[in-house]
């Protein structure tokens, strides 16, 4: 029988090749323009297409010319800038650091800039924008040094995500301590950070256009170099390129591209991740996409394109009074969000989902000297915490108080100050038991409510509550908060099931979910009564402000409940946290079992939100902590889990509320300040 030799798929010609490239190329450049057109043409006032065009040619009426001339032009020429810059800043990040999510974003660019400048701020210095670029140039570039020095270029996707979502809860925790601190010095920039591309006039746009275009050229300038990364860093040092002079100039010019855009529009979200991401599948079929010369300006007009697109689309779909207020971020943001989850679920996941930690099993007598230390520490803190504020107190006062025979003033400051107490002590054991389950049920050592996505959407279902309804009950913000975190937890779990949570996908898909929930958050924020926007990231960052005692029962009821199950049921805890054959083979239902958890898991998250707000990296910290001290038995890691929880949040409310009293900063800021060197710390060990 006579073979027939398959000839192979013949490769596009150069010439083919080239066409493909131009013809793609020109059909960006129309989508652009397009996009701008629609984008001129929209707005509050009555002015077309035909107006606008009189406008250019001097034939315009007045009225309608200044329109165009003051604030549609600058608006459309700013989209275009910043998402030029930010898709070639996006980029050129992913090619020098062969990682498909490196972005401005992921690398914490946006939050190291915003966090410069409002430390700038709350000085009360008013610096021109060009210095104000400088600043948040410095603060960008510092936060991607810390960001790619922890994760290692090339090293781990996931690594890189992680390592620059830590980062940005701890330095936008930081940064909103400083709004709340100084609310007069930093006014506006909470929405300055939400991302619009808004303008007053051109001076923006001609100030930053400089920077932008020394950027650009620098980029294309490194474009072979980078090339020759792509090949790896021992092909690229065969051809003579210095790997790491290119990397840090790359990084250097794409974090300068970052602070312009962040300065001109403020965050714009997502942009620098989805941009090359749309360019990067044109390169398997025309090689001319193959090269960062021709892909840097396709990634270029595709972030043009995005932000235009998601502004056309925010004013389609908005009222035009409406539309005004709603930043561009947000909507960028939000798109941003669901590519992140279809690129988690799209990645090969290459971290397997074993067991957290070592097996080991200290001795009971440790287990016992640990439980009355933390036991006795958390007395102090609680006795400390009763005591200690902006009036000081003495135990006698305390006991006349629990007897009824305090003064006024002893009995007013009480009652204000014990509800606070109780709740940061439920708020941090239901958080830390909560970490607990998470951890064992996906046997991922990261899962955390807060980095899954659940705790930000008990925020979101409560914040709908709160701005929406002001007046209402603590059942109600609860029901609220756990309808939110049960939407939330659905599609985490229901998303990252498939493979058996799977460490990576697990982890991506929390932190798409929980980037858009905090994009909802800030959109009802902005939408509603201005005075909503104080009080909401005061329960954001995690206050204990106005409790009372009726607000502590429902996440009293839902630890006393955790606990009790998790007592009952620590033999099947230990079982499902090991692997998923052993469960099966004694008989038990690792599905269900899960389930379970999950849904105590997701009680504890909501109801502890509920209570004191937003409250990050407690879920994560605890357990950890506690494995280390007592094993990963849960007989004795969930106890001493939930004492160091306890204690954390009780000690961060503390130091909130009498450091710089009489002015608080929420549990919420404290904790992220202390959970994120942990979490990277983590990162960096599990790298080693």
């Amino acid at each position: 029988m006579a073979v027939t030799a398959t000839k192979p798929a013949a490769r596009p010609s150069t010439a083919t090749s080239r066409t493909g490239t131009a013809a793609v190329t020109a059909a960006l450049v129309l989508l652009v323009a397009v996009l701008a057109v629609v984008d001129i043409a929209q707005g509050t006032s009555a002015v077309g297409p035909a107006e606008v065009f009189k406008a250019l040619t001097g034939q315009a009426d007045p009225d309608d010319a200044s329109v165009v001339i003051a604030s549609r032009l600058p608006r459309m020429t700013a989209g275009i800038l910043v998402g030029a810059v930010l898709g070639t800043a996006g980029a050129v990040l992913q090619a020098v650091s062969r990682n498909v999510l490196a972005s401005p974003d992921t690398l914490a660019v946006n939050a190291g800039s915003y966090l410069a400048l409002g430390l700038v701020g709350a000085t009360g210095t008013s610096l021109p924008l060009f210095a104000s670029s400088g600043v948040a140039f410095a603060g960008g570039l510092t936060a991607a040094a810390v960001v790619l020095g922890l994760s290692g270029l090339g090293t781990g996707t996931v690594r890189l995500v992680l390592a620059g979502t830590a980062l940005m809860l701890g330095l936008n925790s930081m940064t909103e301590g400083l709004l709340l601190l100084f609310p007069e010095q930093t006014e506006g920039l909470y929405q300055w950070n939400q991302g619009s591309i808004g303008q007053n006039g051109f001076d923006g746009v001609l100030q930053m256009l400089p920077i932008a275009l020394i950027g650009l050229a620098g980029l294309l300038l490194t474009a072979r170099r980078v090339d020759a990364l792509a090949l790896g860093d021992d092909a690229a040092r065969g051809l003579g390129v210095p790997v790491r002079a290119t990397r840090v100039t790359v990084v250097v010019l794409a974090a300068l591209l970052s602070a312009a855009a962040v300065t001109l529009a403020g965050p714009i979200g997502f942009v620098g991740l989805c941009a090359p991401a749309l360019v990067r599948p044109l390169s398997r079929r025309f090689r001319g996409f193959a090269r960062s010369r021709t892909t840097m300006p396709a990634a270029a007009l595709t972030g043009a394109a995005l932000v235009l697109g998601s502004d056309v689309l925010l004013r389609a779909l908005v009222a035009d009074d409406l539309a005004v207020a709603v930043p561009t971020g947000v909507v960028t943001s939000l798109v941003g969000a669901v590519f992140l989850v279809v690129m988690a679920l799209r990645l090969r996941d290459t971290a397997g989902a074993g067991a957290p930690d070592r097996l080991r099993i200290p001795s009971r007598s440790v287990f016992v000297a640990t439980v009355a230390v933390l036991v006795a520490v958390l007395v102090g803190l609680v006795v400390a915490a009763v005591l200690v504020g902006d009036t000081k107190l003495l135990l006698g006062d305390v006991v006349n108080w629990a007897q009824g025979r305090a003064g006024r003033t002893v009995s007013f400051v009480l009652d204000t100050r014990v509800p606070r107490v109780l709740a940061a002590l439920c708020a941090g054991a239901a958080l830390a038991l909560a970490g607990t389950l998470v951890q064992a049920v996906t046997r991922n050592p990261l899962a955390e409510p807060s980095v899954l996505g659940v705790s930000g959407g008990a925020a979101l279902g409560a914040v709908v509550l709160v701005t929406g309804a002001p007046v209402t009950g603590t059942w109600a913000v609860a029901g609220a908060a756990f309808a939110g975190a049960g939407v939330t937890a659905v599609v985490v779990f229901g998303l990252a099931a498939r493979g058996g949570f799977q460490q990576n996908r697990l982890v991506l898909v929390g932190i798409g979910v929980a980037s858009a929930t905090t994009a909802l958050i800030s959109l009802l924020i902005v939408l509603t009564d201005p005075f909503n926007a104080t009080k909401a990231l005061t329960w954001l960052s995690g206050s204990t402000y106005g409790r009372t005692m009726p607000d502590i029962v429902p996440v009293a009821l839902a630890l006393l409940v955790g606990i009790a199950v998790t007592v009952a049921r620590r033999t099947e805890l230990d079982l499902v946290s090991l692997d998923e054959d052993t469960p099966r083979l004694l008989g038990l239902r690792p599905a269900r079992g899960r389930l379970g958890f999950l849904v105590l898991s997701v009680v504890l998250s909501a109801t502890a939100v509920a209570c004191a707000g937003t409250i990050g990296f407690v879920g994560l910290v605890a357990p950890h902590a506690a494995r280390a001290l007592v094993g990963r038995r849960h007989v004795r890691a969930v106890p001493v889990a939930i004492l160091l929880g306890a204690s954390l949040v009780c000690a961060a409310d503390l130091l909130g509320r009498t450091v710089i009293a009489p002015a608080q900063l929420g549990a919420g800021l404290m904790t992220a300040v202390i959970g994120t060197p942990y979490f990277l710390y983590l990162l960096v060990r599990s790298r080693r």
